[in-house]
């Protein structure tokens, strides 16, 4: 039995995988960056109960936000080891999870547009190249949190049209209180300002709607598809909810600059599935 987990910032997506049979569960999103052993480890205990089960899991496959160095990779293998006593634990970055959904073996550049934005080039094999990721007080091109801070400035500046600024009203009834209180008071300041990418959407065919969009999935393709090598001639593969739901807005964009779009993946953990389950069965015909 294995288990796969694609975890972001908000959710996590688990796999359970038992002789071809998937058993899906879903958990909150993990970043040892923030969340501490027993955090995760506690979050964990409450979503698998079943302890004979977890004895069962051989091997864990886990790509999560927050796991590019070492010691933070740590932090989640402990963790789940102590739910998973038996299980072999592999941890990598959120990227290699996202690459190998995407590309499988061959070569592409790959890029996360989620809640957060990052991106890379990968070899087939392994990252070969990543623009750096500032984070959501930096960086973030592109990402709900991203597109979110655009319309919530324009909103704010008075630079919205009267009916768009009276929409937003009702979803924002405590006004400028209300956002300043849930940005720098609350444990999950990035999920709320993302959660404005549903009034995005709802209104992408507004002009000034489409005006935010373009701009900020146009930063996202001039701040990191385009510093990597041969970003003419790979195929650009796109991750996450943000990139799903605005595909065709970022679509045109590559097509605009001469570049080719692979394909737009909502949730990457099937194709995880697919992945190992494929390495496994080349394993056992050695």
């Amino acid at each position: 039995m294995i288990l796969i987990a694609d975890s972001g910032s908000t959710k996590t997506d688990w796999k359970l995988v038992k002789q071809n049979q998937l058993k899906s569960i879903t958990t909150i999103g993990f970043n040892p960056v923030y969340h501490s052993i027993s955090r995760i480890s506690g979050e964990m205990a409450k979503a698998f109960t079943d302890s004979s089960e977890n004895d069962q899991v051989k091997a864990i496959f886990y790509y999560g936000s927050g796991c590019q160095e070492n010691s933070r990779k740590l932090i989640v293998a402990t963790a789940l080891g102590k739910v998973f006593p038996n299980a072999s634990v592999q941890v990598e970055h959120d990227l290699m999870g996202a690459a190998r959904a995407a590309c499988g073996h061959q070569a592409g550049i790959v890029c996360i547009l989620g809640t957060g934005s990052n991106s890379c080039l990968y070899d087939g094999k392994q990252i070969a190249d990543q623009v750096t990721n500032l984070g959501y007080m930096l960086g973030d091109e592109g990402s709900g949190i991203y597109l979110g801070r655009l319309l919530l400035s324009s909103y704010f500046y008075r630079e919205l049209p009267t009916h768009l600024t009276k929409a937003l009203d009702k979803w924002i009834p405590g006004g400028r209180a209300e956002v300043l209180d849930k940005v720098y008071n609350s444990e999950a300041p990035q999920a709320y300002i993302a959660s404005f990418t549903k009034f995005l959407f709802e209104h992408q065919n507004h002009h000034h709607i489409r005006q935010i969009l373009d701009q900020g999935l146009s930063d996202f393709v001039r701040r990191h598809i385009m510093k990597y090598q041969d970003h003419h001639q790979l195929p650009i593969y796109f991750i996450g909810s943000v990139a799903f739901y605005f595909r065709d807005i970022i679509d045109a964009i590559l097509v605009n600059q001469g570049m080719q779009t692979g394909q737009f993946l909502r949730h990457p953990i099937n194709h995880l599935v697919e992945f190992h389950l494929e390495n496994e069965q080349k394993l056992a015909d050695k």
